[in-house]
Formats: structure tokens, C-alpha cells, sequence
């Protein structure tokens, strides 16, 4: 009886010892709720969109647990940003009720001080681990916190901000810099990448020790362009994360798993853009993460389903009121027609790819021939006639414009409210400003800095590889041997013909302070560039003003626009 007893008391004993393992691993994961991360991505101010604000506001309020982020690019696209430097969209985020944010490259648009007052406007942290003060060439303290915790449904989640590097190139480098050319900003990521990883890591490293859950909300896409800086090769060389909302690249990524350096496995997602989508993250009480996109029609019918079912939802009327009542005086204001035209001024091909970042459109030359109509005719600056005028596709965001053209079709045509400008180049920087546009011409890859002219006719060999080396921020720095631009030729005043254009010659070129007198895109061959007249006017108000000079063919007072029928311009750029 005794052993009988002694037999029983150790089995007693055994299942005594191991029930505490389960017991405790059952407890863990029911001391979690599923918690929802709702995020969007490269909104770029179009708040007349059927899935908006309100919607979103309306839909995250039908989850317990649930968090609602942004991957940056939110306040600069479309005139319902240009017209307040994206105040209003802030607002909008605000009455959202937004957790979180990080910097899109185009939250830089409006200056370091425009980027800083979004952070200041908004209720919401923004966070970046990769921007940071910089002294003499050193980097000092972030400029950011790299990180946020969040403590939802039981669990400690921590969002890592990562801004893009290309910043310093898709906006302006002299935005980071003081009044003598010192940077005193810098974002992490060298030519390799590896400062970037470095950054990234050590956020990882710290948030780890606060959170369960690592995630970052990324502005770094996934275009091979981009590379090394993509969120792919961010994942590849970090190990920690869980996840990866990412944005910058306008890609629809609804789940992918991709493979860090320690061969663990992070799920990666980008909504698309424009309020395409809607990002929804699930964070199972187990730690399991899935993420989906779900359109406007899929929010609507998620939420029908829930009326269905007799949960009663409010429509968030102040986000609804704010959103209309912004569209609707920025709309008063720049709705008068101006002209008309029965020509489509286009950007894109039947199959929707941005043609003017790789090819002459109408469109472009339409701009292009607003600015050199603006220093030739209307007497803005005596004596300095513009031989050329130029503009980058990245700039024009229009699709199809035909019939009536109002202020608020220039403004929506060009957003970003550039300035132009002239300045005196030699014939050699033109010839390295077009090498530098043209050098991804015949790959899949777009490129906002390919240059749209006027004044200007060159050809593209495509058989010749390009050759231009370019910087770590992506600036030109030489062309190594062979070019592929020949036949350049330049519109003379004198013949009314076009020359060949005289390397040794100089020129006085047309075009917006973005590219000219800030170097954007790129473009430091300009660097010296002699200024002969900035700040002169708006684009859209380029635009109008060109408008304005064609004549009154119908007969209903208003300019008819004509010559721009093709879509694929007029012949300035002869592709072979």
C-alpha cells in the first residue's frame, strides 16, 4: 500500500510539475487581446478620394484594441496641400485621431521648416530613427525619437520610424543645409546601406527591451531604384522586426514575407497610394501577424456587415465636416476656367505608366513651353531672353486634362509650388544636365527628374549604356566615358532656327528653383549656375499666364490651348 502510495504521490508530483508550463503558457497568450493596426501610406493630400478620412475615422472606431498609423508623405501632392503647406491634412489627421507617423521624403517639400511644423501641428508623435542633426560632417542627436511604444490589448508594441535617404535628392538638398552649404541635417544611408541598417538596428536593439512586438513604419518602398535603401534590404540586413509598414514606392503590398539576417521571417505591406487602400494588420493573442489592403468597397462592407448585425456606428461628422469644407474653399478659390482646349494633355499610356518620367508627353511640353513663354513674351526680365526651358516629369501629377482648364487644373497639374526662375549655364552643363536625365531611359525604371524641354531637341541612343556616376544622395557627379545624347540642338532668336548646341557657349535656362537653384533631383552639375532671376511667379501661375495667350477661337471668351494633340509631345526627344 505504501509504494501504491509513494507510486501515486510522485505522478502526482510529476503532473504537479509540469502543469505549471502550460498553465503559464495558456495564461501568457490570454492575457492578450487581437489588436488591429489600421495604416496608410503616401496619402499625398487627396482628401476628395470615396475612401478619406472620415471613412477611416468612421471604420477604426468599430475596433477595441487598435492603433492607426501613417508611412509618411502625407502633406504635399495635390492643391488641397499647396494651398496651406499642408496645415489642413493635419487637422484632418488630428480629427482622425492618428497614433502615429513618419516623414515621407515629400514632408521635406515646404523646407526643414515646413517638415518641422507638420511635426509641431500634429496631436500625434512622429518618429524617425535615421534623421539627425549633423555638425562638421558628424552626426549628433536624432532630430526625432526613432521610436514609440504603444501598450494595447495587453501587449507592448513598438513602431520604428525610417525616413527614405533619397529625401535629399527628391526634395532639396539645400533644405538641410545652412545659408553657407554646411549640412546641418542628415538622414542615415550611405552608399552602401550600411549606415541605414546601423540606424535601424540599434532602434531595434533599444525598442526590444521596452516592447513584445517590434514594427517599423518605413518611407523607403521597394523599388530597385531606391536600392540600397529599399525595406527589403532593410529586413535582409536587421534582424528583431516583426513587421514592416512601408510606403515611398506607391506599391500594393497586401502581405509578403521576407527573410531577415537571422532567417526569421517579417511580414512586409504598403496600401498603395492616394487612399487607394486602407492597410489592416492583425496581431493575433499569440503574436501571429497578418496584413491585408482593403479598398473603399471593402470598408463599406465590413462596416454593413456590422449594422447587419446590429452594432450601431457613427459617421465622424467633424472629420466628414473639415474634409468637405477644406475642398470646397480651395475649390471657390481656384475654380474659375481660364481656358479650354480640345486636345488631351496627358501623362500616361493606356496600360497607366507615368510616361513623363521616361519619355516627351504633351503635357510636358506644355509646361516646358509655359516657362520659356514666360522669360521670351511677357518682358519679365529685359535683356535675358531664355534660350531653353526645362521642367522634371516628377513634378507633373496631372492625368488626362481636356475642355475647360481652370486655375485649379494648373495647380493640380504642377502641386508643389515651385517657383520659377533663370539662371546662365554653359552649353557643358546642359549637355550633363540631359546625360543625367536620360540615364534610365530603356530600363523599367522610372525617373521624376527626366527633364521635359522647350527650345531644346536632342536624341537618346539606347544602345549606348548609360555612364553617368552619380553620388551617395544620388547627385551627378561625371560622365565616365561614352554619352548616349547626341544631336543637340538649341532654338536660336536670332534665326528662328535650331543650331547645334556650343558646349563652350553659355545659355540662359528656364525653369523652377527646384531644379535650378536648389539642385533637386539631382542636378548638381547647375552648382555655379549664375542666377539671373528668381522667385518670379508660381507654376500653376506659369501656366495660367501661357493659357492666356492663346487666342479666342470659339468665341466663348475664354483661350483655346492647341498644338499639344499627341500625347507623346512633338519631337523634341527622338528615343532610339
Amino acid at each position: 500500500m505504501k509504494k501504491l502510495f509513494s507510486l501515486l504521490l510522485a505522478l502526482a508530483l510529476i503532473l504537479s510539475l509540469g502543469a505549471p508550463a502550460f498553465a503559464g503558457a495558456d495564461a501568457q497568450a490570454s492575457a492578450y487581446e487581437p489588436v488591429t493596426v489600421l495604416y496608410t501610406n503616401d496619402i499625398h493630400t487627396h482628401i476628395d478620394q470615396e475612401l478619406n478620412f472620415a471613412l477611416t475615422a468612421m471604420y477604426r472606431d468599430t475596433f477595441d484594441n487598435v492603433l492607426l498609423v501613417d508611412a509618411g508623405d502625407q502633406i504635399q501632392g495635390t492643391v488641397f496641400g499647396a494651398m496651406d503647406k499642408g496645415r489642413t491634412v493635419i487637422d484632418l489627421m488630428n480629427a482622425v485621431g492618428y497614433d502615429l507617423a513618419t516623414l515621407g521624403n515629400h514632408e521635406f517639400d515646404y523646407g526643414i521648416g515646413g517638415a518641422l511644423d507638420a511635426v509641431e501641428w500634429a496631436d500625434f508623435p512622429y518618429v524617425s530613427c535615421n534623421f539627425y542633426h549633423e555638425k562638421d560632417g558628424s552626426r549628433e542627436d536624432n532630430v526625432l525619437d526613432p521610436y514609440k511604444v504603444f501598450e494595447v490589448g495587453g501587449r507592448k508594441i513598438a513602431f520604428i520610424g525610417i525616413t527614405t535617404p533619397e529625401s535629399f535628392y527628391k526634395s532639396t538638398p539645400a533644405y538641410f543645409q545652412d545659408d553657407d552649404g554646411n549640412f546641418i541635417y542628415g538622414i542615415a544611408g550611405d552608399e552602401d546601406g550600411a549606415a541605414l541598417y546601423e540606424s535601424v538596428q540599434q532602434a531595434i536593439n533599444d525598442a526590444s527591451t521596452e516592447a513584445d512586438t517590434v514594427i517599423a513604419l518605413g518611407h523607403l518602398g521597394v523599388d530597385p531604384a531606391a536600392s540600397p535603401w529599399t525595406s527589403r534590404e532593410v529586413i535582409a540586413h536587421t534582424t528583431g522586426l516583426d513587421a514592416f509598414i512601408d510606403g515611398h514606392s506607391h506599391e500594393e503590398i497586401p502581405m509578403e514575407e521576407v527573410t531577415d539576417a537571422g532567417g526569421n521571417t517579417v511580414i512586409l505591406t504598403q496600401a498603395g497610394s492616394y487612399f487607394q487602400n486602407l492597410g489592416r494588420m492583425t496581431i493575433a493573442p499569440d503574436g501571429a501577424i497578418e496584413t491585408t489592403l482593403m479598398s473603399m468597397a471593402d470598408v463599406k462592407a465590413a462596416m454593413f456587415d456590422l449594422m447587419c448585425a446590429g452594432e450601431k456606428l457613427d459617421m465622424e461628422e467633424d472629420v466628414r465636416a473639415l474634409n468637405a469644407s477644406w475642398i470646397a474653399q480651395v475649390e471657390e478659390d481656384l475654380g474659375e476656367v481660364i481656358g479650354t482646349t480640345e486636345d488631351v494633355l496627358d501623362n500616361y499610356d493606356k496600360q497607366g505608366n507615368r510616361l513623363v518620367r521616361c519619355q516627351e508627353t504633351n503635357t510636358g511640353d506644355f509646361v516646358a513651353d509655359a516657362l520659356y513663354y514666360l522669360f521670351n513674351e511677357t518682358n519679365i526680365v529685359e535683356g535675358y531672353p531664355a534660350d531653353v526651358a526645362i521642367t522634371n516629369g516628377g513634378g507633373i501629377r496631372s492625368g488626362a486634362v481636356t475642355g475647360e482648364i481652370s486655375y485649379l487644373t494648373c495647380k493640380n497639374m504642377l502641386p508643389f509650388g515651385n517657383v520659377a526662375c533663370l539662371v546662365q549655364v554653359t552649353g557643358q552643363q546642359i549637355l550633363d544636365m540631359l546625360e543625367h536625365s536620360v540615364r534610365l531611359v530603356g530600363t523599367d525604371k522610372e525617373n521624376g527628374g527626366f527633364l521635359q524641354v522647350s527650345g531644346l531637341k536632342f536624341t537618346v541612343d539606347t544602345s549606348v549604356d548609360s555612364s553617368v556616376e552619380t553620388g551617395e544622395n544620388n547627385e551627378f557627379l561625371r560622365v565616365i566615358h561614352s554619352r548616349r545624347v547626341k544631336d543637340v540642338m538649341v532654338l536660336s532668336h536670332e534665326t528662328g532656327k535650331y543650331e547645334p548646341l556650343d558646349p563652350e557657349a553659355t545659355y540662359n535656362v528656364a525653369g523652377t528653383n527646384y531644379l535650378l537653384r536648389d539642385l533637386g533631383e539631382g542636378y548638381s552639375m547647375l552648382q555655379g549656375a549664375v542666377n539671373i532671376l528668381d522667385y518670379v511667379m508660381e507654376e500653376y501661375m506659369v501656366l495660367a499666364n501661357y493659357i492666356n495667350s492663346f487666342e479666342d477661337t470659339d468665341g466663348d471668351g475664354l483661350p483655346n490651348v492647341t498644338g499639344y494633340s499627341d500625347v507623346n509631345g512633338d519631337g523634341r526627344i527622338t528615343i532610339e
